[in-house]
């Protein structure tokens, strides 16, 4: 996921920027600190004014994680280790799942199981988990909705700055003809920082993040189901058909082809 988002800027920075090179413009007639200022720092101080601190601090990591994407637990990799935790408790009991949980390598998972495994009623079981699982996704909506914010406020201070170097070019009048007609194209370029700002950084960037908790919170619902199977004692491949009702159906194929189980087990005894 990380590829295609880093792919996607580049091609529209490209796309825009190679249009203008084609049109006669300069790239170096695009660079203006008072813009870059008024647009990039305005933007930003009107962005940290609107949310709590919380969120704020949040932007940095919230953009490396929309650049790299979830960074989660695989499905298709947690379905065939939640398949093969069923078989083995089926054999062995609940109680013989506690090192796999230690080692499922997701947050998520690991409470779920631990809490199956220090025997907690199954609706219990489900009503902590359902939180967690609203709770993620109403935090990383607050997150989206930070850059969200700030693509509503990049292309109104572009107008600002361009309104602003407007004023002072026409304070000028009177002067060259030339310099007032290049006082006027970097008065615009303000408006150009914000408009780019906000459809290229900004918007996109709010967009990934809910995409990402979108798929987040399915693999979660996927966990949780499959914790409350293994719970119930439900046969493997009861287990391993309800998990991938949640997987895309290449998913479902590839794993099937490549050995599901018999593959993550293999990984655990390595």
């Amino acid at each position: 996921m990380g590829a295609t988002t880093i792919a996607g800027l580049v091609i529209a920075a490209i796309g825009i920027l190679g249009g203008y090179v084609i049109e006669g413009g300069s790239i170096s007639s695009l660079i203006n600190l008072p813009g870059f200022m008024i647009v990039v720092v305005g933007t930003l101080g009107a962005t940290v004014a609107s949310f709590p601190p919380s969120l704020v601090k949040s932007i940095p990591t919230s953009y490396l994680r929309a650049l790299k994407g979830g960074g989660g637990a695989e499905p298709a990799e947690m379905a065939e280790r939640l398949v093969h935790m069923a078989d083995k408790a089926r054999r062995e009991g609940l109680l013989s799942l506690e090192e796999d949980a230690q080692n499922v390598g997701d947050d998520f998972a690991k409470k779920g199981l631990m809490l199956m495994i220090d025997g907690t009623d199954a609706e219990a079981l489900k009503s902590i988990l359902e939180i967690e699982i609203d709770g993620a996704v109403a935090r990383e909506a607050e997150k989206a909705e930070v850059f969200k914010a700030g693509s509503g406020f990049a292309p109104t201070l572009g107008v600002l700055g361009a309104v602003m170097g407007l004023i002072t070019v026409l304070g000028g009048l009177g002067g060259d003809v030339a310099a007032l007609g290049h006082g006027i194209a970097v008065a615009f370029v303000a408006t150009f920082y914000g408009v780019g700002v906000a459809n290229v950084i900004l918007l996109p960037m709010a967009m990934k993040l809910k995409a990402i908790a979108g798929e987040e919170r399915i693999v979660r619902e996927m966990i949780l189901e499959g914790v409350l199977s293994i719970q119930a004692g439900d046969n493997p491949r009861i287990v391993r058909e309800k998990l991938q009702s949640y997987l895309a159906p290449e998913l479902r194929t590839a794993e099937e082809d490549e050995g599901g189980s018999a593959t993550i087990a293999a990984r655990q005894a390595a």
